[in-house]
């Protein structure tokens, strides 16, 4: 982010989805956006907001975004795993969030895995 008004923005953006205000902070990270849109941060936190906001597809864009930009992201796969759960789209689910949790072991991302688990064997015992 080049300029100081730009990283201020960021920070207060980070500040109102910590506050679960996503809307505030999506509209005050608009500019940010613009400026900045091939940083992992910006568009991280854009699609926490997104989330946050019940805006799937634009999360699931911004979670992607990242992924692309730095495939290495762990936490980036497990909130895009996340939002394909609310999706219901369980099986690619299962896909990012085993994969975050391979890359890093957190007992709260197995949580979130074995979440995702059962959710679809409570399908397959339906189906």
């Amino acid at each position: 982010m080049r300029t100081e008004g730009t990283v201020e923005a960021f920070r207060r953006a980070e500040k109102l989805v910590a506050q679960r205000r996503p809307l505030e902070a999506l509209r005050t990270l608009g500019p940010v956006l613009d400026e900045a849109p091939d940083k992992p941060s910006v568009q991280l936190l854009a699609g926490r907001a997104y989330l946050f906001s019940a805006q799937f597809q634009r999360a699931e864009l911004a979670f992607l975004r990242v992924i692309e930009l730095d495939p290495s992201d762990h936490y980036a796969r497990l909130v895009l795993g996340r939002t394909l759960q609310r999706q219901g789209r369980l099986d690619e689910a299962h896909t990012q969030v085993r994969l975050a949790a391979t890359m890093y072991p957190d007992p709260a991302y197995q949580e979130v895995l074995g979440e995702i688990r059962a959710h679809i064997a409570r399908m397959n015992d339906r189906g």
